[in-house]
């Protein structure tokens, strides 16, 4: 799989695929195009668009949290100001991006037999992971209960076949690889955010608290973001209003005026994955390291994400949660993962 919610750690990468849902593992999708490769479809426009962005004022934070350890140690770091997207990437806006270039994302691209060759090629048909609850509540340690590879599904039928985004519009754009972000990106004249920016921005200037918007789970008896409540994964209480995605700006903002830095969609981040990155990261505009390692899935290229989904809470993938890091395969996708962009000021 590509993100989010499949194991306690937060971005897990094993989804099953059974019947049209194929008896492979997303865990195992490789890139299936370099699709940022082919420039020639991508307009590299620089757009005034500040009005849609906030200005974040830079400065030195403590980056990291002592309850996650992939996320220690805790350091000082220090960022220049740039300007970032008030909310999450919508609908609407990666429509646009389409329309305008002609673009095809990763999954709606059928997988290369090459890659697969014990695997009819029948079998092989353009799709993506989709969070598909239980009808009973199941044990917590087997993420393929609850995802599962859709044909069929990406940015325009986020949950699979017959789905669509019709009404959607002010939706995060889901189902999106990290190649898919990194182009609308370019096109839009932005970038991705590095983590260490994307992290500051969610501080907003505040402490290390558990949340980004402080100590309380709930400030002052209502949910602060679009995460699940109930039963992980078989019930969800719908408590904040939504059961799945929520149109941006359906919760407060935080300092800076960023809405949804927690919960509602996984963004990407520009840093390849390490969990060790913390021990020799720089204090000044760290980039992230120059490759990708995950113990858990060696050889698997993973970048970071930030900011958690409507999958996660305390109960179970609780990455939203304040310095926390998510991470997930590069060319893989799935309906809790989005994104937003930045721009150097």
């Amino acid at each position: 799989m590509a993100t989010g919610c499949s194991d306690a750690s937060g971005s897990g990468q094993t989804i099953g695929i059974t019947g049209k849902e194929h008896a492979v593992l997303c865990s195992k999708i490789p890139s299936r195009s370099m699709a940022v490769s082919a420039s020639s479809k991508i307009m590299a426009l620089v757009r005034d668009d500040k009005n849609e962005m906030i200005l974040i004022p830079g400065g030195q934070y403590i980056m990291g949290s002592s309850d996650f350890e992939d996320a220690l140690p805790l350091h000082a770091v220090k960022v220049k100001k740039y300007w970032m997207d008030e909310h999450e990437v919508t609908n609407a806006q990666y429509e646009a991006f389409i329309k305008a270039t002609g673009y095809i994302t990763v999954a709606e691209k059928k997988l290369d037999p090459k890659d697969y060759p014990a695997v009819p090629s029948d079998k092989l048909v353009a799709g993506s992971a989709v969070f598909t609850p239980p009808i009973h509540q199941v044990a917590l340690n087997d993420p393929l209960q609850w995802w599962k590879y859709k044909a069929g599904a990406n940015w325009k039928h986020p949950l699979g076949e017959g789905s669509s985004i019709e009404g959607k519009q002010t939706d995060p754009v889901v189902q999106i690889c990290y190649e898919d972000a990194a182009a609308f990106a370019k096109w839009a004249g932005k970038r991705l955010p590095t983590e260490a920016e994307w992290e500051f921005a969610a501080r907003a200037g505040a402490r290390n608290d558990s949340y980004y918007w402080g100590k309380e789970l709930k400030p002052e008896g209502r949910w602060a973001a679009n995460i699940f409540q109930g039963n992980f994964p078989s019930s969800n209480t719908k408590d904040d209003g939504y059961t799945g995605l929520a149109p941006v700006k359906s919760f407060a903002p935080n300092a800076y005026g960023l809405y949804d830095m927690e919960g509602n969609a996984w963004e990407w981040c520009s840093d390849l994955y390490r969990p060790d990155y913390y021990s020799i990261s720089p204090s000044v505009d760290p980039k992230g390291p120059a490759d990708s390692y995950d113990p858990d899935e060696p050889g698997t290229i993973k970048h970071v994400q930030r900011g958690g989904s409507f999958l996660c809470s305390d109960e179970y993938c609780n990455r939203y949660k304040a310095g926390s890091r998510g991470k997930g395969e590069t060319s893989s996708a799935s309906n809790n993962l989005g994104f937003r962009c930045v721009k150097d000021n």
